[in-house]
């Protein structure tokens, strides 16, 4: 116990929640014990209240921070953005200089809308999708962030949205208005989407799609969405918030040969500085002056120029390459160090953005002494790893020489029966839940 837990326990007081984000609440990660807050950070290490040092083989800023904290070519950008006056009634020129850079890495596109976080810019599509076409159904796979327009799938059945990475999202407050309103289906499930295709057909403004998340897409699955949508003049919006730039510089959906209508883009296209774009063809970006879309903040100059710098250091040190190799490598290592000590365990997601799962019916309980071992060790770790430019052979060769001394303690508490006896705290959490 240390000063970022007893700061947590203050924060559920006066922070409904405890954090402004779920996945950085430390109970899904190691309850009672998690740090919880950090004074410092770079590359990939990170100080606590406490002065600890660890080393994130974790979500790495939960996947925003894709050439590592601080990295100091985007850093000095910022500062020089910062010194040079931020924000002013006038609007700043790097937005225009980076919609022409993500067109030209998107042929496709040829406009750009801006925001700062990627549920907002996702409710900026769906409305330009819905302005566009006159119609009100959204067809989707994945998850899209916490806006209503998503959320209205659990207005119907509560377990809409298990399927799509959360379980337990509940609508309240949701307006029952919008029942109906998105309609889900699962990733690689080609059959699914035709038939909401055709139960809602004349009535759909967009299917929208994670272009790849934990599996590749079966071959004709995103090339079916594509022909259906493009067919019928529906549109196809492929969510790249997570996916984007960590195969190629730009979206997944350029690794698989799909043009879509629209793409959406955060997280990682900045690396830690609040960005985010929705990109397209003309004849659909041309409504956003039909429908109110404006914020004050989505026309500061930190964010395009975080972006900016960001993606210029994506190409010229082709780090997708570098992600793909260094997630491949830890992903066999995950598998290796199981095998050696007889735990079962499934391995999913693209390299950069692993998971593994325990193959148990205590499988949280098994997570959670996993997260504390390698606390113990000095590692930030939970069952997935998000990789950065920043983690070197060297975190990678001794983090998983952490995991195979964690996986052998496991096995051995597991052949004993005894993997809740050696947890110091309770059980981590699965998915969303309300803290007292």
């Amino acid at each position: 116990m240390g000063k970022g837990q007893d700061l947590y326990k203050a924060a559920k007081k006066i922070i409904p929640g405890g954090s402004q984000l779920l996945s950085k609440r430390p109970e899904m990660f190691l309850p009672d014990l998690w740090p919880a807050y950090y004074a410092k950070a770079k590359g990939c290490e990170v100080w606590d209240l406490d002065g600890n040092k660890y080393v994130d083989m974790s979500y790495m800023g939960i996947g925003a921070c894709i050439l590592g904290y601080a990295d100091p070519d985007v850093n000095a950008a910022v500062k020089a953005a910062v010194d040079g006056g931020s924000m002013t009634t006038l609007n700043n020129y790097e937005e225009v200089e980076l919609a022409t850079l993500l067109c030209e890495l998107h042929p496709w596109a040829q406009m750009v809308r801006y925001a700062r976080g990627g549920g907002e810019a996702m409710s900026i599509a769906v409305r330009m999708a819905r302005a566009a076409s006159g119609k009100d159904i959204i067809l989707f796979c994945g998850y899209h962030g916490w806006h209503d327009w998503y959320l209205a799938a659990n207005l119907a059945d509560d377990s809409a949205l298990d399927g799509h990475l959360i379980a337990g999202l509940s609508p309240q407050g949701v307006p029952r208005g919008l029942l109906g309103t998105a309609q889900p289906f699962v990733y690689n499930n080609t059959q699914e989407f035709l038939d909401l295709i055709g139960k809602f057909k004349g009535k759909i403004a967009a299917v929208v799609v994670e272009t790849i998340r934990n599996y590749e897409p079966k071959p004709g699955f995103l090339e079916t969405i594509r022909k259906v949508t493009q067919e019928l003049k529906i549109m196809m919006i492929c969510d790249e918030i997570s996916s984007g730039w960590r195969l190629t510089v730009g979206g997944a959906h350029l690794q698989y040969g799909v043009a879509p209508d629209m793409a959406v883009f955060a997280k990682a296209m900045s690396n830690g500085f609040p960005m985010a774009a929705v990109i397209g063809r003309k004849e659909w970006m041309q409504v956003a002056q039909e429908t109110f879309i404006s914020s004050t903040y989505w026309t500061e100059r930190i964010g395009p120029v975080a972006a900016l710098a960001t993606i210029k250091k994506l190409c010229s040190e082709n780090v997708p390459q570098y992600l793909v190799k260094i997630g491949t490598r830890i992903q066999q290592g995950w598998q290796q160090a199981a095998a050696r000590h007889g735990l079962e365990i499934a391995v999913s997601g693209i390299p950069p953005l692993g998971h593994f799962s325990f193959n148990y019916e205590n499988a949280l309980a098994m997570k959670t002494l996993f997260t504390q071992l390698m606390l113990e060790k000095g590692y930030l770790a939970t069952n997935a790893f998000y990789a950065s430019f920043a983690h070197s052979a060297e975190h990678i060769q001794n983090y998983l020489a952490a995991v195979d001394w964690a996986f052998a303690f496991i096995a051995n508490a597991k052949r004993k029966n005894q993997i809740e006896a050696n947890l110091k705290g309770p059980v981590c959490h699965a998915g969303f839940k309300r803290l007292e």
